[in-house]
């Protein structure tokens, strides 16, 4: 039984159980948040001590687990039996018997992460058709200043979209740390309905507003030189922090978008930002860049940013250190 992560906290908010639950997928946030809530709200603290377990695909056998699920349970209508890890769990194929007739008042939670099930096996066949299944997808990076978007609105803060692309570019696509310091931010802030700007961000994340990649595209792509210098400068003295196969991957993903927007024939504003999978605001960056680089600009300053990458790896002996490599190259992309 396929389900969401939406509807399935749904159903748990409104007391629908179900005997077996398979949580898999690459983003283990989702795994995490639906685990946690059935460890902290299906049973009472008093009945967990007698009716909650966790247990560890490394650590444990098939028939440990069968046997504590089909366990009844005491002084309480469910037990709950979190497996966390069972990627790792030798022999988990044997499982079936127990998915095939399981317990009706046990709630087994399978976690299976990082990994993708051989739906071939029957194991696999077993837990889509008869136990709720939910897949928790990695966002793509485009799709993660959105998400942030939706975290600080169901926290009830507001956040510009410049400081939902700083958070994005500074932490990553890891949902769980975007989470954890988005809550040390919310925290931070204190009063809810706040707005969250690229100010509280560097102030409360150390994380600079003024001198990052996004920045850097946007100087770019507007051909200011002297804003390009400064934050080229400020990365050349910092290679630790910005080193420059950072610095091409992200130039290389603006610059194919730009070309993405010359050769697209709709430039309405959504159908660009579905189009080049950004969001609405950051639409006029790529017009505000088409208006200076032509299409076959674009596709030099491509060109250019393989040819560096190939340099900094040391290609046919090359010996120029990073932080000039990093200047040269800006240099050239601003007179193309």
């Amino acid at each position: 039984m396929k389900t969401t992560y939406e509807q399935l906290i749904g159903e748990l908010k409104n007391k629908v159980y179900k005997p077996v639950y398979f949580l898999w997928g690459e983003e283990a946030y989702y795994i995490d948040l639906v685990s946690s809530y059935i460890a902290e709200n299906v049973l009472t603290e008093a009945e967990q001590s007698f009716n909650q377990t966790v247990l560890y695909g490394k650590d444990s056998e098939v028939g440990q687990v069968s046997d504590l699920a089909r366990r009844f349970p005491m002084m309480s209508s469910h037990q709950v039996v979190i497996l966390k890890e069972a990627q790792d769990m030798k022999g988990f194929g044997d499982l079936l018997a127990y998915v095939n007739q399981p317990q009706p008042s046990t709630l087994l939670v399978i976690n299976y992460k990082y990994k993708k099930p051989d739906k071939r096996q029957k194991i696999f066949k077993a837990l889509e058709s008869k136990a709720v299944w939910m897949e928790s997808k990695k966002l793509y990076d485009n799709e993660i200043p959105g998400w942030i978007a939706g975290y600080a609105s169901n926290h009830n803060y507001r956040i510009e979209p410049k400081a939902s692309a700083l958070l994005a570019e500074f932490l990553g696509s890891d949902l769980s740390k975007i989470a954890n310091e988005m809550e040390k931010l919310t925290m931070a802030i204190g009063k809810k309905g706040e707005t969250i700007t690229p100010d509280l961000v560097e102030k409360h994340i150390g994380y600079s507003k003024d001198f990052n990649q996004y920045e850097l595209q946007d100087a770019l792509g507007k051909r200011d030189v002297l804003k390009a210098k400064r934050i080229i400068n400020y990365f050349a003295e910092n290679p630790k922090k910005y080193p420059i196969p950072l610095t091409i991957i992200s130039l290389y993903f603006f610059f194919s978008k730009l070309l993405l927007f010359h050769y697209t024939r709709d430039k309405s504003k959504m159908n660009l930002a579905a189009t080049l999978k950004v969001g609405p605001y950051f639409v006029k960056n790529y017009e505000s860049a088409a208006r200076r680089y032509s299409a076959a600009k674009v596709v030099e300053i491509i060109s250019l940013l393989r040819i560096y990458d190939m340099r900094s790896k040391g290609y046919e002996g090359n010996t120029t250190p990073e932080n000039e490599l990093t200047r040269e190259l800006v240099f050239k992309i601003l007179h193309a």
